[in-house]
């Protein structure tokens, strides 16, 4: 298996979702990743760059970092994504007319875990998804629209997020 795990800077622009995407997709495909699990690990990391492109407010010129890792011995895909705000994301109530404030709602249904953390070492935070990649099998997981649909929750990695929902059992 190639590397372990990639990192990328981009800087804080509405194009940095689609080369984000973009990268993943290319690693997704050098890892051999299932496409099920490609799908959802983009749709999410999608999701997370455009909060911290809009949402962080913070001085021209900071960039996002994100870093895509196999962990537990290629058993689980975890995407991390930092920017330099220290406010950490909040749950929106959007009403079916809203056109945006679902990010959140889609990573707690589609990820196996997530949380938020501050920086250690100074301003910012960092967002975080795992997709379990042994559980995943086109019988054994739904697409993610359909997970979606189903009301799938997040399943627990022993690590409970800092922010956001606790995770509890998709599968």
């Amino acid at each position: 298996m190639p590397e372990e795990a990639v990192e990328w800077q981009l800087p804080r622009h509405p194009r940095s979702v689609g080369r984000s995407r973009a990268r993943l997709c290319e690693q997704a495909a050098d890892w051999k990743l299932p496409d099920d699990v490609t799908d959802t690990a983009v749709l999410l990391l999608s999701e997370l760059m455009t909060n911290a492109y809009r949402h962080a407010q913070v001085s021209p010129g900071r960039e996002i970092r994100t870093r895509c890792a196999l962990e537990d011995d290629g058993r689980r895909l975890r995407v991390s994504v930092t920017d330099a705000s220290d406010t950490m994301p909040t749950f929106r109530n959007p009403s079916p007319e809203d056109e945006s404030g679902r990010g959140l709602i889609l990573v707690t249904l589609l990820a196996d875990a997530w949380g938020t953390e501050p920086r250690p070492n100074g301003l910012g935070k960092t967002i975080w998804f795992t997709l379990d990649l042994d559980a995943t099998t086109p019988a054994a997981s739904p697409s993610p629209t359909a997970s979606a649909h189903a009301g799938s929750t997040a399943a627990t990695s022993g690590v409970p997020p800092t922010h956001g929902t606790p995770p509890s059992s998709r599968r």
